[in-house]
């Protein structure tokens, strides 16, 4: 029995796809659905049970999960959490990603289960003090933002209690593919832009705030979902890594270079919009990210990863532009 929390959300919805396509139906999904289209995100998985999050938690506390899972839990994979940068609520934020987090980690381990949990490369900042992922560095991290910071202090905690060495926790970074589209906001600039690029033939992009960098030539890490997820599979299957993990290409690419690729999939000219970044964003704005990925490649986690053009061209052509999005 695997566990997924956030199953019908992004990035855990291509895990059931991936984990199916490993012949691994036997999964207890967790997520709150609410109102959201999320559920189209599950049409086409095969799991064996789903609970909302606060009966899943209710089951967590009173040590009763084993009347869902059996005894023979072999992974909870924690990719749960609101994962919005502009979130305000800082009290629920610490409750959902911190907390949770913290209860959920001490039960898996106590299983004797795999625990995988979803960071984020908002730990990092503004990037100041870089983008390596050796924990030695955690107490110089200054996230920007309190999603960042939430991520920041499961890191931490999991650092100072000795069990990073028993357990992943990965930082993703800039992560696109098909399954974002309930996100809103939160979605990512390539389902964006095509959605704009379809809509008036044009993309709109942030003009730069700063002298290094020109309109839309901020860089982001971009990493395809398909990579995330073949990542986090592997990882399964070797309980000897631990550790916290980047998870992106090692290559910083421009907004304005996604936008190419997005308008080279969908064959039509280029045409970029620069607009003025929005006031809640200023400060707050990270210029530039690139994962260090030394350890992920030492650990062989690096193999096949899709260019920026690939991923886009496989986004675009084999899901956004067909009717049923989904993987």
């Amino acid at each position: 029995m695997y566990i997924v929390t956030g199953g019908a959300g992004f990035i855990g919805s291509a895990l059931l796809w991936k984990l199916n396509s490993r012949g691994v139906g036997d999964i207890l999904v967790v997520d709150n659905l609410g109102c959201s289209e999320k559920w189209k995100n599950l049409v086409r998985r095969d799991f064996s049970e789903y609970l909302r999050r606060d009966a899943f938690m209710d089951l967590l506390e009173k040590d009763d999960l084993e009347k869902i899972t059996g005894p023979g839990l072999s992974a909870v994979i924690h990719l749960g959490a609101c994962s919005s940068t502009t979130e305000k609520d800082a009290d629920f934020l610490m409750l959902n990603n911190l907390a949770y987090s913290k209860k959920l980690c001490l039960y898996a381990l106590r299983k004797g289960a795999r625990f995988i949990n979803a960071s984020s490369a908002a730990t990092y900042g503004d990037g100041s003090c870089g983008f390596d992922d050796d924990p030695e560095g955690l107490c110089r991290l200054r996230p920007l933002n309190m999603y960042g910071y939430s991520k920041h202090l499961f890191d931490r905690w999991a650092w100072k209690e000795g069990l990073l060495a028993r357990m992943v926790s990965l930082k993703f970074f800039n992560v696109y593919g098909p399954g974002e589209e309930h996100k809103g906001e939160m979605r990512s600039m390539a389902h964006k832009a095509f959605h704009q690029i379809k809509a008036s033939g044009s993309i709109r992009l942030f003009r730069s705030d700063s002298p290094d960098y020109e309109d839309g030539g901020q860089k982001r890490d971009f990493i395809y979902v398909k990579d995330c997820v073949e990542i986090i599979w592997e990882l399964t299957q070797r309980p000897e890594l631990n550790g916290i993990f980047n998870v992106g290409t090692g290559e910083a690419r421009s907004w304005n270079d996604l936008a190419r690729a997005v308008f080279k999939a969908l064959r039509l000219p280029e045409k970029m919009e620069y607009i003025d970044m929005p006031a809640t964003l200023a400060g707050k704005y990270q210029n530039f990210t690139q994962a260090e990925t030394g350890r992920l490649r030492a650990a062989g986690l690096m193999r096949g990863l899709h260019s920026l053009e690939e991923g886009v061209a496989d986004y675009v052509g084999n899901y956004l532009s067909r009717a049923e999005p989904y993987l």
